[in-house]
């Protein structure tokens, strides 16, 4: 439970501001009242890292601090910057397929849907453009800032936005079909959860420890269960916010929450399987046999997806501001406050490897494709990788 008045400073200036900091630029050591950022451990280096190709995209997101992570279909890479600017690249060298200026703040995206790409901007407008050439299609505008990747699905545009709405959009015009509402909490972290799409069903996690499952042609209810419930007597001891992303598994749903739990639901009703207790707000990775989350303290936790298990804890890169962690192999990666990728063995969670990608901060989890990894800075760099 939190306590510190620094703390609660930087949320409330979060959420009455609409500032583009973090909650993770206090927990990564920028207050003289936060825990200091664990130093970096010496080890042998196991594993050997190898950079395949290295770009320099734009202005990337560091003084905005948005999650503007990249997104691959059909091998190609589409990556987006805070200064408007869109990118396809090829996936295999990184050579540059086309690039557009779309003259806008970009603060949600890139998605991809049906050969269409999609971002949000700062001014609640909605964006799509053809994943061949980068011509725009259509804008539309719905009701406040985007902060998450429009998907589209089933001729659909699903649009996540930060006063708790959820819209569902025409594909062919934008225009609006459906709205579901949510009430936003007084405090809350700066981001929203990314909504997923799985068949019909849109998932979408909400601040205030709410999930819902909509249709995607719809809007409509198919279920709505609480993952975790407000506690204390202070509006930031009672944050239980969504702002990872659900991860969907052979019909499971696994959602964690910011002072909350880290739980697995049925994705067709909803039902809770199992949950831990565990605050996270950067995310969890997952593979076939292991859930792997980072806690809001920088520390990385092995759960077994079945069972909830702890398989075990990493705690050595304490207070580094870490992302989620992303599966590669046998092995996990995240990044940190200061550019480096942490590789870490997936059966005892000890290093193997540490890269670095760059010297500003990793906001964006590492984004995987079989056997490379795409490692995005706040500085624009994007760089792929594998190992041997």
């Amino acid at each position: 439970m939190i306590k510190r008045f620094g703390l609660l400073l930087c949320l409330a200036c979060l959420s009455a501001c609409g500032v583009t900091e973090s909650v993770t630029e206090y927990l990564k050591g920028d207050s003289d009242n936060a825990e200091p950022p664990a130093e970096l451990i010496e080890f042998r280096q196991r594993l050997n890292v190898v950079e395949l190709w290295s770009e320099n995209i734009g202005s990337g997101t560091d003084k905005q601090y948005l999650k503007l992570a990249p997104v691959v279909a059909n091998q190609r890479l589409y990556v987006a910057d805070a200064d408007g600017r869109i990118q396809a690249r090829d996936a295999t060298n990184g050579n540059q397929i086309w690039s557009i200026d779309t003259d806008t703040r970009i603060t949600g995206g890139p998605g991809f849907g049906e050969n269409t790409i999609l971002i949000g901007t700062g001014e609640g407008e909605t964006i799509t453009y053809s994943a061949d050439d980068g011509e725009e299609m259509w804008r539309t505008t719905v009701s406040s800032e985007i902060l998450s990747p429009p998907q589209k699905a089933l001729n659909t545009v699903i649009v996540r936005t930060g006063d708790g709405k959820v819209f569902g959009l025409s594909g062919n015009s934008g225009k609006r079909l459906w709205i579901y509402d949510r009430t936003v909490p007084s405090l809350t972290l700066r981001g929203t959860s990314n909504p997923i799409i799985s068949g019909d069903l849109v998932i979408a996690g909400f601040d205030g420890g709410k999930m819902a499952a909509l249709d995607v042609r719809t809007g409509k209810l198919a279920w709505e269960a609480s993952v975790a419930v407000a506690r204390g007597s202070t509006d930031v001891e009672r944050m239980v916010d969504i702002d990872s992303t659900p991860l969907i598994v052979d019909g499971v749903i696994y959602i964690a929450t910011f002072q909350g739990h880290l739980s697995a639901m049925q994705l067709e009703t909803g039902r809770v399987l199992w949950d831990r207790d565990i605050s996270s707000y950067a995310g969890f990775g997952v593979d076939q046999q292991n859930i792997y989350v980072t806690d809001d303290k920088g520390h990385i936790w092995a759960f077994d997806r079945f069972t909830s298990t702890e398989a075990w804890k990493q705690e050595k890169l304490h207070m580094r501001s870490i992302t989620a962690p992303a599966s590669i192999g046998d092995f996990i990666v995240v990044g940190d406050y200061e550019g480096y990728l942490h590789w870490m063995s997936k059966a005892s969670g000890k290093f193997v490897a540490r890269t670095e990608l760059c010297g500003k901060r990793i906001i964006t989890p590492p984004l995987v494709v079989g056997k490379i990894l795409y490692g995005y800075c706040s500085d624009g760099s994007l760089t792929a990788y594998s190992y041997r």
